[in-house]
């Protein structure tokens, strides 16, 4: 299967908001705020070690596109639906309140088009690595994966010899920190945040873990007598397991300290690379009493804690930019925001795409078309409360932050080992208003391609209709879009004139069908398919015995 998300275990647990306080009484751990106190010691201390396995090759310095470094923070929000933010609501609902997203983009620039890959970890390993997913990862494989027969290429999501962002911003001066959802790769420590070039990480590697537990799975541990199955915490701190921060809080407020402390002990004078992936508003759907009770006006129980879900989200985005604002960093400070797929249709979910087609795992607009906005002083003032609508993949971020941070974004590691290059286009021209087209025409969605004005997908194509601007609701209370809708060799789409993908124009304009089935093929001809493996034993058994309980590198 192309889409495999974390077992049904963690997925179908109770809602642990229900028990919030109870489990916080048994599970917490003495020491939590020593090891919170001593944070920013750590984080100074991270940045004069040497730098471990970063990967990172002398890289050729240029002069920055804007004369001057900007201060850069990356923000990548899961399962993100169209309708659940307040700038995409054409008549404001109380059921969506985002002020600090809404003020962030109407400072900055709306961009309309923005694309991703339809789920998580090849949104992320593209982000990441500068490559569109039909040339890094078109899979969600689990992080165990391991192919022992391809010591490149055999592994979850990015090849091992790819140059990740933060190598090349670390080239170019930048003290660079990840927070929050890897999913980007685990087997070796050239997979992991270090490994790819972070100074200092903070976040889990799988899909998704439990927000209070931080469990991800489990394994059978053979050495005891019965062998049992155990739970393994999902939860790293840049070289080693978090221990001591699991089970302490909720998650997001975990990422939300490490964020603000990253920021409050970032060194005058140096560039700042922050990518920030907070594990909400993937399942499990999981939040704080206080904020759950806020919604309690929603009748449907997803719906309910995935929208206080995305206000507890926003209050963090607007501690964000205080903090960077305390710290004097805003004006010289560029903030991308984007999702990393459509929201969640699907029975679970609790997401809504109104009015786009379809949700996550679809190649609709509703699965690929996200919310995203870029914005911070360093957003150029004649450019601030435009919307845009060229296209912008995420792994055009690559080429851009490169390009910012006077990098070339050639990867000559990647090269050298056989692999498909950087495709990611600066978008700096278009963001600064030197010129207001994007470079970017075409955008491959694996099956399926966005060319021009036009738009086809091949196949069966799941989840193909539409929600209300309330959704899910009474009516279909858990979600779930249970049409379907067969394409075989092309349904053909001008989604510029009918962004909602409601009249197929195959058949009365073959002409332009035909182009497009061309173009499909060629990026096809071009895609990166390497046998990945499967899960490897041995995943579990160093989760158990090196770790102690906690996932991480499993393989030198």
């Amino acid at each position: 299967l192309l889409w495999r998300e974390p077992g049904g275990q963690l997925l179908n647990e109770g809602r642990c908001y229900r028990q919030t306080k109870t489990f916080r009484q048994r599970h917490r751990i003495q020491d939590y705020h020593e090891t919170r106190g001593t944070m920013r010691v750590l984080l100074f201390l991270a940045l004069m070690v040497v730098r471990w396995r970063s990967g990172a090759a002398d890289e050729s310095l240029l002069a920055p596109a804007a004369g001057t470094k900007p201060h850069i923070v990356l923000i990548l929000v899961d399962d993100w639906g169209w309708a659940n933010v307040g700038y995409h609501r054409a008549e404001p609902t109380k059921e969506v309140q985002t002020p600090n997203f809404d003020s962030l983009c109407k400072q900055g620039i709306e961009l309309d088009q923005h694309y991703a890959y339809r789920f998580c970890s090849p949104s992320r390993s593209s982000l990441m690595s500068g490559r569109l997913p039909i040339h890094v990862n078109i899979l969600n494989d689990d992080p165990t994966y391991y192919n022992p027969e391809d010591p490149v290429s055999g592994f979850a999501a990015i090849p091992r010899n790819m140059t990740g962002i933060a190598s090349k911003m670390k080239a170019a001066g930048y003290a660079t920190h990840q927070v929050g959802k890897w999913d980007a790769g685990m087997a070796t420590p050239d997979h992991t945040p270090v490994g790819r070039g972070f100074d200092t990480s903070f976040g889990y590697f799988h899909h998704a873990n439990d927000y209070y537990t931080e469990h991800a799975s489990g394994c059978r541990n053979n050495k005891t007598k019965p062998a049992k199955h155990e739970n393994v915490t999902d939860l790293w701190m840049t070289t080693g397991p978090a221990v001591g921060s699991n089970g302490t809080d909720y998650e997001e407020a975990l990422f939300k300290q490490h964020v603000l402390e990253v920021i409050s002990s970032h060194p005058a004078g140096t560039p700042l690379f922050l990518y920030y992936a907070p594990h909400i508003v993937h399942t499990p759907l999981q939040v704080p009493q206080d904020y759950l009770e806020r919604y309690s006006f929603i009748d449907t129980v997803d719906r309910q804690i995935y929208h206080a879900m995305v206000a507890y989200l926003d209050d963090v985005i607007g501690n964000l930019t205080a903090a960077l604002k305390t710290r004097s960093l805003w004006d010289d400070t560029l903030i991308v925001v984007s999702a990393d797929n459509g929201g969640p249709v699907y029975p679970g979910g609790g997401a809504n795409n109104f009015p786009l087609k379809g949700g996550k795992v679809s190649n609709w607009q509703g699965g690929v078309r996200v919310n995203a906005f870029v914005s911070g002083g360093f957003v150029p003032e004649g450019m601030r409360g435009k919307k845009l609508d060229g296209y912008v993949a995420l792994a055009d971020w690559y080429a851009t932050f490169c390009s910012l941070a006077g990098v070339d974004a050639f990867d000559d590691r990647a090269k050298a080992a056989g692999l498909p290059p950087v495709d990611g286009l600066d978008m700096w021209p278009m963001l600064s208003g030197q010129n207001l087209t994007s470079p970017r025409t075409e955008v491959p969605l694996s099956p399926g391609l966005i060319s021009g004005d036009y738009k086809i997908l091949v196949d069966v194509n799941q989840q193909a209709g539409w929600t209300g601007p309330h959704y899910p609701n009474q009516t279909n209370p858990t979600g779930g879009i249970s049409a379907s809708q067969q394409c075989g060799d092309g349904c053909l789409y001008n989604i510029k004139t009918d962004p909602e993908e409601r009249s197929d124009l195959a058949k009365m304009s073959p002409a332009m069908l035909k182009h497009m089935q061309e173009r499909l093929q060629a990026w096809e001809d071009t895609a990166f398919n390497p046998n990945r493996g499967k899960q490897w034993p041995g995943a579990c058994e160093t989760a158990l015995d090196k770790y102690e309980g906690y996932w991480g590198p499993f393989l030198p």
